[in-house]
């Protein structure tokens, strides 16, 4: 089913499997709209750790066994951007079966990674049809683009076109049309392969940036794909010293732009830490952006 973006995805999932009161795992941290999402329809969200591995399914299933449905980004977890390990692929699908609950499977970057293969989807290791797989073009493309797709167990189709109609019947087909045609004549093609090169570039750039003026001081997560890493900040840091809301707000005045990580958490005790796209800046310029940003933490 084509939508308007990731984010169109995710409240129509949520629209056609949870009813208010049921029970479903979210990432923790997580993608801050995809917990409103949650909340808003008056499910009950249950904040699932991450940790180097991806989601911790067994926390889970000691948190809500019986959830209805997990949401995920099991390529790169939004926001520390660690991949999920083959075993709990594994052991979520396992839970899914046992729990006759869905998996959504968030794949919102996944065509960029740079130092391995692609890793497979769990919709495409899962024989139960119990994962519901959303990709995006808005994140590959333009962000302005908002077209995207989920691919639906054939036993929900009527359900999720029964929702969509209601909704807004249907996306414009003139975008459509024309990625139909980007697409068919090679040059979606050609722009992942060129923007995969230009992206490493400009990641490695970063990491080696972050590395010179920190030295061991911020710990790096996530930049083996995606368009954007993570960087957190010593537990000592904290102490008399600013919040990383309150640095990102200083460095927003400064037209430096940092996104907060402790947002992306539900519980009381966040990690504190920066949110770093590469995307849109080019390598001449990461030198200064993390001179500044040093700056920042030493004010």
């Amino acid at each position: 089913m084509v939508v308007s973006g990731s984010q169109q995805a995710l409240d129509i999932v949520t629209r056609v499997l949870l009813d208010p009161g049921d029970a479903a795992w979210m990432e923790e941290p997580c993608y801050p709209l995809m917990r409103s999402l949650l909340i808003g329809s008056g499910c009950r969200a249950i904040p699932v750790p991450v940790d180097e591995e991806g989601l911790d399914v067994m926390a889970g299933m000691r948190l809500a066994p019986d959830a209805r449905a997990a949401f995920v980004t099991p390529s790169h977890h939004y926001a520390l951007g660690v991949t999920m390990s083959a075993s709990r692929r594994f052991q979520l699908l396992e839970w899914s079966r046992q729990a006759s609950s869905w998996i959504v499977e968030d794949d919102y970057d996944s065509e960029y990674r740079f130092d391995t293969m692609p890793i497979p989807s769990l919709q495409g290791l899962d024989p139960c049809d119990r994962v519901l797989y959303i990709g995006t073009f808005s994140k590959v493309l333009r962000p302005s683009l908002r077209l995207g797709y989920i691919v639906i167990p054939a036993d929900l189709v009527d359900r999720f076109v029964a929702v969509r109609f209601s909704m807004d019947i249907f996306p414009s087909y003139l975008f459509q049309e024309a990625l139909t045609d980007f697409m068919h004549d090679g040059h979606f093609a050609r722009h992942i392969r060129r923007m995969r090169a230009l992206y490493k570039s400009r990641r490695t750039a970063l990491v080696e940036c972050l590395r010179a003026e920190f030295g061991d001081f911020l710990q790096i997560h996530g930049s083996e794909a995606g368009m954007h890493l993570t960087v957190t900040l010593p537990p000592s840091f904290k102490a008399g010293a600013l919040s990383d809301v309150a640095i990102a707000t200083r460095a927003a005045q400064d037209k430096l732009w940092l996104w907060p990580l402790s947002p992306c958490y539900t519980n009381g005790k966040p990690r504190e830490g920066f949110i770093l796209g590469f995307g849109n800046t080019p390598e001449d310029q990461m030198p200064n952006a993390v001179r500044r940003l040093r700056q920042l933490l030493s004010a």
